[in-house]
């Protein structure tokens, strides 16, 4: 094959190409090779490493091979871009996902395998009527809001997960924490809880949980040896970057400053986040750690 003139002018104008569209092949390359889950992103990072030494080789020997090469991959987010396929905007979206979550990797806890019969089932069961068109239309109420419009613009994929943070976000701002009747453990329906949004921990559990459920979302129930608290499905770890992204530099950012997402990884590798009343952002810290039933709604 031939070479392209060794120019220092050349040399410099095929430079930048490479590096300016090394990003979006990365990224790409990234998008279609499992991801090992290694801790702090570490087989990203090598991964990347190994482009750049790629590009860098063929910068010196074929640089004919590099415009081919990166004209050809130009099109991928081009045509993913007219298409809304996979295009700039998602490039530079995972871009800066990876480059936070190596710094702010989530702290993963496991599900017991060994576990009691949840106490009360039946009751719970019947108090989440997330059926109830009174709680429905509650939680389709707080999805009309428009600042969740650029976010679901931005993360269309999580539009379901967006709104379900916004009914967490509205929840957990109403809550007035009120104990049970002496002596009596006293569970509240989500419809009629609606008008006071007050309860202890098996109320506002109920409450989330019912509300979460009547607009798609999937919820369990925790009990712990003193506590009951909500947990939402978000997915598996390949959702993890994306929700950690949305909630600590998106929804949350101010609440979760400073602060690392919590989740729990149950035996099929599915992730659930801590939506407690004590959690004011989506993954907040776990109140209390020794899981002794679930209740999966």
């Amino acid at each position: 094959m031939k070479k392209l003139p060794d120019t220092l002018p050349l040399r410099i104008i095929f430079g930048v190409l490479a590096y300016l569209l090394l990003i979006p092949f990365v990224f790409i390359t990234f998008r279609y090779i499992p991801n090992a889950h290694w801790p702090w992103n570490l087989d990203r990072i090598l991964l990347f490493l190994a482009l750049v030494s790629l590009i860098t080789f063929l910068l010196r020997k074929r640089k004919i091979i590099v415009l081919v090469l990166w004209v050809s991959l130009l099109m991928i987010p081009t045509i993913g871009s007219i298409t809304n396929g996979y295009g700039f905007r998602q490039t530079y979206r995972d871009y800066k996902e990876m480059i936070y979550g190596v710094f702010t990797e989530p702290e993963p806890n496991s599900t017991p395998r060994d576990l009691r019969p949840f106490p009360h089932k039946t009751k719970y069961i019947q108090a989440v009527d997330y059926y109830n068109p009174e709680v429905r239309n509650y939680a389709v109420s707080l999805t009309t809001d428009d600042s969740l419009k650029k976010y679901i613009t931005d993360y269309h994929e999580y539009r379901r997960l967006i709104q379900c943070f916004a009914v967490f976000r509205d929840v957990n701002r109403r809550w007035n924490y009120v104990n049970d009747p002496l002596g009596q453990e006293y569970l509240v329906k989500a419809s009629d809880n609606l008008g006071v949004f007050s309860g202890d921990c098996d109320d506002h559990s109920i409450m989330m949980a019912a509300a979460i459920m009547s607009i798609g979302g999937t919820m369990r129930l925790v009990h712990t040896t003193e506590h009951v608290y909500p947990e939402i499905l978000i997915g598996d770890k390949d959702n993890l970057e994306d929700v950690n992204y949305i909630i600590k530099q998106v929804m949350f950012k101010a609440e979760s400053d400073g602060k690392r997402l919590h989740y729990h990884i149950d035996n099929q590798k599915q992730i659930w986040l801590n939506l407690d009343y004590t959690a004011r952002y989506p993954g907040g810290e776990f109140m209390d750690s020794e899981i002794i039933a679930i209740l999966n709604l």
